[in-house]
């Protein structure tokens, strides 16, 4: 079982991609722009080594990677207010196969998923089998999680490992 925390974090395309998380390899990204009070709250739940998976909204609505948080909530640099939290992140692996939404909604083990039942929110808790089982529709053998964690030069922070 796993000790991480498990969320879903959506983001749209043509604002922020995977690809331009993967561009910025190792380096940490402020997940900026959260503006709703309990998507931030989530993220201030949010510990170093959760793992996330990258979802893209609007264009594409498809699970494309998973990523870690590699630094805790901290004041969001895009918010002048001082409400608004962030997380950093970095890219771990891509999705083989991206996930549509449609399949999600269809999967009966997803049924239950917070994108299935409140798909507006942007930063959503994964449970260990909803995670599980989107990383198997995409094609996502659970070991490369571990495998692109340990050439990162990341150890189990955030708990152990997800297979």
């Amino acid at each position: 079982m796993s000790r991480y925390n498990l969320w879903l974090m959506k983001s749209e395309p043509d604002v922020f991609s995977w690809d331009d998380l993967v561009a910025k390899g190792a380096l940490p990204e402020p997940w900026t722009g959260v503006r709703n009070y309990q998507a931030r709250n989530y993220m201030r739940q949010m510990r170093l080594g959760d793992l996330a998976l990258f979802y893209h909204s609007n264009i594409g609505k498809a699970v494309v990677g998973v990523m870690e948080v590699v630094a805790t909530a901290h004041p969001d640099p895009t918010d002048t207010s001082g409400t608004w939290d962030c997380v950093d992140v970095r890219a771990v692996v891509g999705m083989p196969s991206p996930v549509a939404l449609e399949p999600i909604k269809q999967a009966r083990a997803l049924r239950n998923m917070v994108l299935v039942t409140n798909s507006r929110l942007s930063v959503q808790p994964l449970r260990l089998p909803e995670f599980r089982e989107v990383c198997r529709m995409g094609g996502l053998d659970l070991k490369a999680i571990d495998a692109a964690r340990a050439a990162a030069g990341v150890t189990a922070g955030g708990g152990g490992e997800t297979s």
